[in-house]
């Protein structure tokens, strides 16, 4: 089942933090980076260093197959979309720049 949702930036933050698990694909949008992988785990924001929640993603592809960091507070004026894909669901969350 594929579903489309249009959420603000923060909004689109809180549904992966609460919808997407360990093992779940992601694959996120941003500036002119498509980064698609497999959830590796989820870092809580970091006050002191000023880190936001990131994302530790297995990147899946032919050419990188690399493990990475994606921090959410550094690409939030560049967060595009993310498509996040489990064995029976497929959601496309698209920002809402005008809400964000």
């Amino acid at each position: 089942m594929k579903n489309e949702i249009c959420l603000s930036y923060d909004d689109a933050v809180d549904y992966i933090k609460k919808s997407v698990k360990k093992n779940d694909i992601l694959e996120v949008s941003y500036s002119r980076i498509f980064a698609p992988g497999e959830v590796l785990g989820f870092i809580d924001p970091d006050e002191v260093t000023g880190e936001g929640f990131r994302v530790n993603l297995q990147l899946t592809g032919e050419i990188l197959n690399q493990a990475i960091v994606i921090d959410f507070n550094e690409i939030k004026d560049d967060l595009l979309e993310f498509r996040h894909i489990t064995e029976n669901n497929e959601t496309v969350v698209e920002i809402d720049f005008e809400n964000s």
